[in-house]
């Protein structure tokens, strides 16, 4: 009768720790994928969007040399050297640089969408190399996307593509041809209504006023580039036919087949976000880590209390470490946070004590928060006369409770 009603009670016990959730989850490993696709297929913009969406860490050789540069790391300023000297910058610091990138304390956090990798080039490591460096990460992708696209299809889509001399936007056939500018208003007509039809001409009149691709002088100025030339593109999509799709093939073939997506090429990069694949690995979001600042500290739990909650119903509390700085008990020092820089996470507050305790925090805050943190400081001196084993005490000290000479 006792072991029944203890049946009974059981449903009405809460099971879950938040602590061994949270402690699950700040060691658990963010998702990741990888973009493939021939050249020209939207690889960029696919995995760019899908970064915006994702909130993850968008890697692309040209993104990668340009954040260096402008971060003014040693591989930027590397970079930029060899761009003054008007030379290219080697394939074997492009690798590098991604790689790095991936082993960065930001994408352990947040995770990544990688694109353009493994390359074409192979003057510095071959295509089936930069296949087993994937397979080697340490962070490996979760997910292959495969962007498949006809061979026709694609190198037209390319050579028509113009490139604006000033800005450097490129823009695709159906931006700029009047031809087929117009078959698709007839074709947008005959589906609507003729009222809809009238507000539509009078939307277009108003946005061929601002939009300078309607000026005549804006289309004069586009150029096709040479790699945009017919010819160009169809040995580009033949050298990745010959050197590339096979290491890819095997490599898509040993993944788990959930975790491998193949989208069509042909479609709008909007509308493949909105596919039921691409859609089942953007609904998976990871936490992030959001800046919340306020002005008084007094403010925080009144204005927190409606403010971005994660669930319905659920309210913003105070972590553990109260108005303690979690990176600079990190390094070992108690210090008061500066209540204009807190930031959410998991639903809880967290403050910090400067601007680079702010950035260390938003770019990946597992480090600060996975136990033993936040276990106070302790500080020892140890202190005797001359060849009286101060070095030996203090590193066994240092050894029985994990701390630093």
């Amino acid at each position: 009768m006792a072991s029944s009603e203890e049946k009974q009670a059981q449903p009405f016990v809460d099971i879950f720790n938040e602590d061994e959730a949270e402690k699950s989850f700040l060691l658990s490993k963010p998702t990741c994928l990888i973009i493939f696709g021939k050249p020209g297929s939207g690889k960029k913009t696919l995995a760019r969007r899908l970064a915006q969406i994702w909130k993850c860490i968008f890697i692309e050789a040209l993104e990668v040399i340009q954040t260096n540069i402008q971060e003014k790391t040693e591989y930027g300023l590397k970079c930029q050297e060899l761009l003054f000297k008007g030379q290219s910058v080697s394939e074997e610091l492009v690798i590098e640089m991604i790689l790095k990138k991936i082993e960065s304390p930001q994408v352990t956090h947040f995770g990544y969408v990688l694109s353009g990798f493994p390359s074409l080039s192979e003057e510095y490591m071959t295509v089936s190399q930069q296949v087993e460096k994937i397979k080697n990460l340490k962070l490996k992708p979760d997910f292959l996307i495969n962007i498949k696209c006809s061979d026709y299809d694609l190198c037209q889509r390319i050579s028509g593509q113009r490139q604006h001399p000033d800005s450097g936007q490129v823009y695709q056939r159906n931006q700029w041809d009047p031809n087929t500018i117009e078959k698709h208003k007839k074709k947008k007509g005959q589906q609507e209504e003729d009222h809809e039809e009238e507000e539509d001409e009078e939307l277009e009149e108003e946005q061929t006023e601002e939009d300078p691709l309607k000026k005549s002088e804006f289309l004069h100025q586009l150029v096709q580039r040479p790699e945009d030339f017919l010819e160009n593109a169809e040995k580009r999509v033949g050298k990745y036919k010959d050197i590339m799709l096979h290491p890819l093939e095997d490599l898509m073939a040993e993944q788990d087949c959930e975790r491998l997506i193949e989208v069509d090429g042909n479609q709008q990069p909007d509308d493949l976000l909105v596919a039921k694949n691409v859609a089942y690995v953007a609904s998976d979001k990871n936490y992030i880590c959001c800046s919340c600042r306020f002005n008084k500290q007094g403010e925080l739990l009144r204005v927190l209390s409606s403010y971005q909650r994660i669930a319905h119903r659920y309210r913003w509390r105070r972590s553990r470490w109260g108005k303690a700085c979690p990176v600079a008990l990190k390094k070992g020092d108690i210090v008061m946070g500066n209540p204009d820089l807190a930031v959410s996470f998991l639903g809880k507050m967290y403050i910090l004590s400067s601007l680079e305790a702010l950035r260390a925090f938003m770019s990946n805050p597992r480090p600060y928060l996975l136990p033993p943190m936040p276990l106070p400081p302790c500080k020892v001196l140890v202190f005797g006369p001359p060849f009286s084993g101060r070095t030996t005490i203090c590193n066994l000290i240092a050894h029985k409770y994990k701390g630093k000479v």
